[in-house]
């Protein structure tokens, strides 16, 4: 796999702190997973991290602080529950089998999707979308942020052609047109916060109808 886009510098220094919602790190790891150039960049992140703490002078911990944590770490988490792995899904990465992943619908001629549930109370959403072979989208924008991982195939826009492995982001000031490679269906998985934003007269007036 040759991975040529890759997540900007600060959302790979948030992953490797811990600070991303739940969707947004999981289209970071499984990007991650393939990618050995961002696994070289996390390890020199999580160095720099590990220098800066044994640098910081040690402080006192409030009483009972060494218990309470000891009780959240006995105590059973919530972990994503593992669904039926489908033989469309044999080659899905590892870390989307931990994961239950709803029914396929169909949102826009040529496009469908399958929501994936996130633990806890996440601000995105995450989802596998699927397009056919030579799929043009709609011009269009967001109201938030979008990741995306590319599975399988690819698909072009302005920003170049997005393989297997591919990182692509998106945010309220970036205007695209995806179109999907004539080869293959394409199969991406993606983290969206907000809403897209439709382009163009027709775009607008289908845009009520696209729910991601």
């Amino acid at each position: 796999m040759s991975v040529t886009h890759h997540p900007p510098s600060d959302l790979l220094a948030s992953f490797a702190v811990g600070t991303l919602d739940a969707g947004e790190h999981l289209v970071v790891a499984v990007h991650v997973s393939g990618c050995s150039t961002c696994r070289r960049f996390l390890r020199a992140v999580e160095c720099i991290g590990g220098s800066t703490l044994e640098a910081i002078e040690p402080a006192p911990m409030k009483a009972g602080a060494f218990e309470a944590v000891m009780a959240k770490l006995d105590s059973p988490s919530p972990q994503p529950h593992a669904t039926a792995v489908s033989l469309a899904d044999d080659d899905l990465p590892e870390i989307l089998r931990h994961y239950r992943i709803g029914r396929r619908r169909r949102v826009a001629p040529g496009v469908s999707m399958r929501p994936i549930e996130l633990p806890g109370q996440p601000r995105s959403r995450a989802f596998l979308l699927q397009s056919g072979p030579g799929t043009r989208m709609l011009e269009h924008t967001h109201s938030g942020i979008e990741l995306t991982c590319v599975l399988r195939g690819s698909f072009s826009h302005e920003g170049g052609r997005f393989g297997p492995g591919d990182f692509d982001f998106g945010d309220e000031t970036l205007d695209h047109q995806p179109i999907v490679g004539s080869d293959e269906p394409c199969l991406c998985l993606v983290a969206m916060t907000g809403d897209l934003r439709m382009n163009g007269f027709f775009g607008r007036l289908i845009g009520p109808f696209v729910r991601l």
